[in-house]
């Protein structure tokens, strides 16, 4: 969990400093970063799930 607070925390940081110098960022559009989120769930949530429902 810490790796992801750390990553998450360089990611704010970067952005403040693109903000600040002005400089667009690389990433891709908001909507195409919550669409990889959701992947990323849907991916984590099978094998979470298996158990629970005795697959």
């Amino acid at each position: 969990m810490e790796s992801y607070l750390v990553s998450l925390g360089a990611g704010v940081l970067i952005g403040v400093i693109y903000s600040v110098i002005k400089v667009r960022s690389p990433a891709p559009p908001l909507i195409a970063l919550v669409g990889l989120l959701g992947m990323v769930i849907g991916a984590q949530a099978v094998p979470a799930l298996k158990p629970l429902l005795g697959l």
